[in-house]
């Protein structure tokens, strides 16, 4: 898919994806118009700039009488079911993604990561061990950075991209070379309605592969591994529960990858630089798509020893009082959040709550009755979760009517030697606007409480 001068093409949503699009388009010499159900107030100076390059703005959330476009670039956050996006598909406007735009103009071969949790993590992982190696390395996508407009002057190389479900629901032709599912658990339920309606949009990221590419799965996933007969690709398993004759796994405390009769020592899983079993996962994912890419143990081991993690996953803040403090903002469903616990031996303070994307808590609660001493809720959803508390025989719960109190109720709690961990297990947008917003709001009233002391 090319884009031709003059063609009218619609950008729906002005978040970072919407504004690279429209930029890389403009580019490309093509009339640009950008929708938004926000106000050129509400949206700020970045999208007036954008008019003044001559972006043509539908702001407000109104509706064009009748659609001049044939193609869409639809911003991920955008759901599928707003009114303008039914009219488009009824019209049989073409719907892309921004992904997928970068992905059409790209000169270099992608690895792309998804997967429920721990995506971030062996995104960032991925793309540090290709750049020690000296691999010149894009890293974007999900993680942040937009990549419709750095894809294209990307010539050598490799691009990593973090991919979310949401890209992948207007992927049309993007095909990976090699492609790593993590895990499937259930998540983002409020926008794709079952768990298997979910499985099936992650799974897509094999689709268009062909047979000299890759497929990385999670051999200890049970809706994973029986993919691989149904793959254009060929699939390279990671596991940390069992040995692989070809695959990354962990065996006796050490990760190896196998690979034509030959089984490669990488590293002792304790001397991995971020810590906990399921980093043992992200790790061996991580370590299985740059061999693919001919990197070898050796460099995949030097990158896992010093490699810090990435901020707001399980993110360590400061001691305070003899208890730590740990940012992971980014434990946004249920599953991420008993990742967290589980890393820990100390008892937990926990913070949680925000806005429920369609999760069950009950399986959460049943572990924080075993890892929490004191449950801190606090946002849109918090009765739902209380209730799942209640119901699983977790006692000590109390609620917090703001963020702010909920850092004071667990900061006056907290004992030497605990750990207070914010996961919430929720999204961030009943409050925040993003993740990201709410783990620098906990580090800042963290890091006040420890000035604070220092003083006293």
């Amino acid at each position: 898919m090319k884009i031709l001068p003059g063609q009218k093409v619609l950008v729906i949503g002005a978040g970072l994806s919407g504004l690279a699009s429209c930029r890389f388009l403009l580019g490309k010499g093509a009339a640009v118009t950008l929708w938004d159900a926000k106000s050129r107030e509400e949206l700020g100076a970045e999208v007036s700039a954008l008019q003044a390059l001559g972006v043509e703005l539908l702001l407000g959330g109104g509706m064009p009488a009748r659609p001049e476009w044939r193609l869409v670039v639809k911003s991920p956050g955008v759901p599928p079911n707003i009114p303008l996006v039914k009219m488009l598909r009824q019209e049989r406007v073409t719907i892309i993604g921004e992904l997928e735009l970068a992905f059409s103009y790209a000169a270099a071969p992608f690895v792309a990561i998804t997967g429920t949790n721990g995506k971030t993590t062996t995104a960032a992982l991925t793309a540090a061990i290709f750049r020690e190696a000296g691999v010149n390395t894009l890293l974007g996508g999900n993680i942040g950075q937009p990549l419709a407009e750095l894809a294209e002057g990307h010539r050598d190389g490799v691009i990593v991209a973090e991919v979310s479900s949401f890209q992948l629901e207007d992927c049309r032709k993007f095909a990976p070379h090699v492609a790593a599912i993590l895990n499937i658990t259930p998540d983002h339920l409020d926008r794709h309605g079952s768990l298997e309606n979910y499985a099936a949009v992650k799974q897509s990221i094999f689709e268009r592969q062909k047979k000299e590419d890759f497929a990385v799965l999670n051999y200890d996933d049970p809706l994973l591994r029986p993919l691989a007969s149904k793959l254009p690709g060929s699939v390279f398993y990671f596991s940390v529960e069992q040995e692989l004759a070809s695959g990354a796994f962990a065996a006796g405390g050490e990760i190896f990858l196998a690979c034509g009769g030959q089984k490669n020592h990488v590293i002792s899983c304790k001397d991995i630089y971020i810590k906990g079993k399921h980093n043992w996962q992200n790790a061996l994912a991580a370590a299985a798509c740059a061999f693919l890419m001919g990197i070898s143990p050796e460099q995949i081991a030097q990158t896992l020893r010093s490699f810090p993690g990435v901020e707001h996953r399980m993110e360590f803040v400061a001691s305070l009082r003899g208890a730590a403090y740990v940012n992971d903002s980014k434990g946004t469903n249920p599953d991420a959040t008993m990742k967290a616990l589980l890393a820990y031996d100390e008892p937990v303070i926990l913070l949680a709550g925000g806005r429920n994307k369609g999760s069950d808590f009950s399986p959460l609660m049943r572990l924080a009755r075993e890892k929490v001493r004191l449950l801190v809720l606090l946002g849109e959803c918090w009765e739902e979760m209380l209730r799942a508390a209640r119901e699983a025989g977790v006692e000590n719960a109390v609620l917090a009517d703001s963020f702010s109190q909920a850092v004071e109720l667990a900061y006056a709690a907290a004992l030497p030697g605990e750990v207070v961990l914010l996961s919430p297990a929720c999204a961030s947008w009943d409050m925040f606007a993003n993740f990201e917003e709410r783990g620098r709001l906990f580090k800042a009233l963290v890091r006040e409480k420890a000035a604070a002391c220092e003083q006293v």
